[in-house]
């Protein structure tokens, strides 16, 4: 199976299955010298690991990192990293792979059994293997120590929809993502989602979201025209997390709804002669570089496709059956997804600001 890099000067390489002994990812590019410790790492890991709440899969991965190799001590005493690859890994624990024994067989419709079956002849039953959501605990170490890199820019993210209820942006509270399992910025929406998710998850079904990444302190000039885009890597970034079927930058898909004037982010100077928009419709990007405003994306995660309801479906022999899945599984698989949306934006920044700094020297 080829294609599990992804970055230019900073580079990321995953590698494990869901149900196998790790996963991990190593990154190449890193700069030298930065402070990197496992508890760095850590604090983010945690935000996404499984068994937290009742909303999300019960299978309990403690998530564990161990960097195995790119850093060492400096004169001063600290852990920093060398400039070599770094290497990570995270062990499973948790594996049930005999909750998968009797779908062996079976394509789970919406999942990628049968497209797996069909490039390569082999698929790992047990969980999807690579194209399980257990991949994403790699993107969201690699994100740690991107961040790492740019750490004068703010990266936060944030459910805003589920299934058909928005959020109420009147109400929008960074404070209180962390205050409710959803990582929803709006405590009063949040308090409706779990009624709502209760009686997904009790029906055996599943439900879609919508994630929301906010970076601030992205300088402008980030990015390149054409085939360098900001804006480009960051929707390949996002659209290569499992179950992720559309990705948009500032107003997205509602700037077809808009007027010219409308979509028009007009420029004033500020009293210390810099240049201020009056709105942020492109999301912070223009022509693929970034201007300096906040950059905005959204991400669509789809339901997930392990659900109890038996489902038409065939096997790999080509008969007709039906499927009804078994097993710990995320009746809203977009509220893990909200860190690991984060790590994406973060690595894709970093990748950027290398990128910049070797072309322009700044």
């Amino acid at each position: 199976m080829s294609h599990n890099t992804f970055g230019h000067l900073l580079r990321m390489t995953t590698w494990g299955e869901s149900h196998g002994p790790a996963i991990g990812c190593v990154i190449d590019g890193c700069p030298p010298g930065i402070p990197l410790a496992a508890a760095d790492i850590q604090t983010f890991l945690d935000l996404r690991k499984p068994g937290q709440s009742r909303f999300t899969t019960q299978r309990r991965e403690p998530d564990t990192v161990e960097i195995l190799s790119g850093v060492f001590d400096d004169d001063k005493g600290r852990q920093v990293t060398t400039g070599a690859p770094i290497s990570l890994e995270i062990r499973n624990v948790d594996q049930r792979s005999k909750d998968y024994g009797e779908i062996r067989d079976k394509f789970r419709p919406g999942h990628a059994d049968f497209t797996y079956w069909e490039k390569y002849g082999i698929r790992d039953y047990r969980g999807g293997g690579r194209s399980s959501a257990r991949e994403t605990a790699s993107r969201v170490a690699a994100g740690a120590i991107a961040r790492k890199v740019i750490p004068g820019v703010s990266i936060r993210g944030a459910l805003v929809q589920m299934g058909p209820h928005k959020v109420d942006r009147s109400r929008w509270d960074w404070d209180a993502v962390a205050s409710n399992p959803f990582f929803c910025p709006d405590a009063e929406t949040a308090h409706t989602w779990e009624g709502y998710l209760d009686g997904i998850r009790k029906s055996g079904s599943s439900i879609g979201a919508v994630i929301e990444v906010v970076a601030e302190g992205v300088p402008s000039g980030w990015g390149a025209p054409l085939y360098g885009k900001l804006d480009q890597d960051l929707a390949s970034a996002l659209m290569s997390i499992n179950a992720v079927k559309s990705v948009e930058i500032g107003a997205g898909l509602a700037a077809a709804e808009l007027t010219g004037e409308d979509n028009a982010d007009e420029i004033r100077m500020d009293n210390e002669g810099n240049p201020v928009f009056l709105s942020n419709q492109a999301g912070g990007i223009l022509g693929g570089i970034s201007t300096g405003q906040p950059v905005v994306v959204r991400f669509a995660v789809k339901p997930t496709s392990s659900i109890l309801t038996p489902k038409l479906t065939i096997d790999r022999f080509g008969q007709e059956t039906e499927i009804a899945t078994k097993g710990r599984h995320d009746p809203c698989v977009g509220i893990r997804a909200v860190p690991v949306g984060e790590a994406m934006v973060a690595f894709v920044l970093a990748d950027h600001f290398l990128r910049h700094r070797g072309q322009c020297g700044v």
